[in-house]
């Protein structure tokens, strides 16, 4: 059932993050339900309480515009019907203002987000408020982001030296503003896979800082993938060649959730996931052409994977939680 992003964050503010996964085709839309639901095989596999967790499924740009945007809304729809027991949120990740607006009109996302960080900081509060002040209008939220991540995600590239943490100040200004209903903060992380060097990670005392001064205000982080060893490794076994990289600790996530940062996105492990298990496939079986022989294993890594990821996330066992205080029944 799709609810409300705001929905999903009264429940899980200062408890645990919900994870927000980028989905681009049929195998990650089903890989995601299936392990959001704690199944590890086929559709009909019964849920399981213990590991079953809410979630956001995120569009980005690309993805809409890869094919036509409506395949990936039809598969969101069908999935839905299919996994009649799942509680998750819509998301448009990363929009222009002209994208926002599509999406607010489409009628079918739960919330958007609206990415002027690249503009002066005055520019920024007047895009998201416009984008605010039209998503509202149909009980729609909206996300923005302050302060600048590095690295790249498909078309946005922010280098070391332009990168910049979010300042507490300027984000209780902004929000008041803006009038958004959720901020994506500056914390450290980065887009993309080559996040850390060295012992750098999250930046907890200004996550702090800014929760001090916006209590109760939902955070959200970027750039969030963990980007495991093993499956840099596997694709390098199977012919890819990853320099070493690194994460974000996943040991991190729970700290960061009970600070206020509600919306974890992760994006960049699950490409890592669909590469590696493509890559084996091909190397392994190299006489078949069936497109379905390596997305069935697939499929079931990254079910496996969203089990795991909400585990770290603190969300595993809370969809009967956010069921029952949403009054939905299966």
């Amino acid at each position: 059932m799709i609810v409300t992003t705001k929905d999903l964050f009264e429940q899980a503010y200062g408890k645990y993050a919900v994870g927000a996964y980028n989905i681009n085709n049929l195998e990650q839309t089903v890989g995601l339900f299936r392990g959001a639901l704690g199944k590890k095989g086929s559709n009909e596999e019964p849920a399981d309480p213990a590991t079953s967790a809410p979630f956001i499924i995120q569009i980005s740009r690309g993805a809409r515009a890869f094919t036509d945007k409506r395949f990936l809304e039809a598969m969101i729809r069908t999935a839905e019907d299919v996994f009649p027991e799942a509680i998750f949120a819509v998301h448009l990740d990363h929009g222009t203002e002209e994208v926002a607006y599509d999406c607010i009109d489409s009628g079918f996302y739960s919330s958007v987000m609206i990415d002027a960080s690249h503009e002066t900081f005055d520019e920024n509060i007047a895009i998201t408020r416009r984008v605010v002040e039209r998503a509202h209008e149909k009980g729609i939220s909206v996300e923005a982001e302050l302060g600048m991540l590095g690295g790249v995600e498909e078309d946005i590239s922010v280098s070391a030296d332009h990168a910049c943490l979010t300042d507490p100040d300027q984000a209780v200004e902004f929000v008041t503003r803006s009038g958004c209903d959720s901020l994506a903060v500056a914390i450290g992380t980065s887009h993309g896979a080559y996040k850390f060097s060295g012992k750098q990670g999250l930046h907890f005392d200004r996550i702090a800082a800014i929760q001090k001064l916006l209590p109760g205000f939902p955070l959200v982080m970027h750039g969030s993938s963990s980007v495991p060893k093993q499956w840099v490794d596997r694709i390098n076994a199977a012919g890819g060649k990853l320099p070493a990289t690194s994460g974000v600790n996943e040991q991190d996530y729970l700290p960061a959730a009970k600070l206020g940062v509600t919306k974890v996105n992760i994006d960049t492990d699950g490409r890592l996931i669909w590469c590696a298990v493509y890559r084996e496939t091909f190397r392994d079986k190299p006489g078949d052409f069936d497109p379905r022989t390596a997305g069935k294993p697939f499929m079931a890594e990254y079910a496996g994977f969203i089990r795991d990821k909400n585990k770290m996330l603190g969300s595993a066992g809370e969809l009967e939680n956010v069921r029952a205080a949403l009054g939905v029944r299966v």
